[in-house]
């Protein structure tokens, strides 16, 4: 290997290292985020009798977001987790159908104002 070489080597491991002390700070907050979606959901639940729809959808997507920052900061992935790549789309649920509410009924605009 040149010395030209082990120089860039040095550099790019350098920067993942940066890279990889930012993904832990995110990742740090992203479990505080994460807990709460878990409290709520879990609240959600015991008050609807079903989880809410909106909150595990996020919380699948926050979830593969913290898979992809472990992958990359084990040196399973060269690809850097978001901002760098798209937000991951949630999946559907296994087994729990969320919570809907049937929309509202609209009153009959047929008939004519009475005075």
């Amino acid at each position: 290997m040149t010395e030209e070489n082990k120089v860039l080597e040095r550099e790019s491991i350098g920067l993942r290292v940066l890279w990889m002390v930012i993904f832990a700070i995110v990742w740090q907050l992203a479990e505080i985020v994460l807990a709460v979606v878990v409290i709520v959901q879990l609240g959600y639940r015991l008050f609807y009798g079903a989880p809410s729809g909106s909150l595990q959808g996020f919380g699948d997507s926050l979830s593969q977001y913290l898979q992809q920052i472990g992958r990359f900061g084990t040196f399973n992935s060269e690809e850097k987790p978001w901002p760098f790549a798209d937000w991951p789309a949630p999946r559907a649920p296994e087994d729990n159908e969320p919570h809907s509410i049937p929309p509202a009924p609209h009153p009959v605009r047929d008939e004519e104002p009475k005075l």
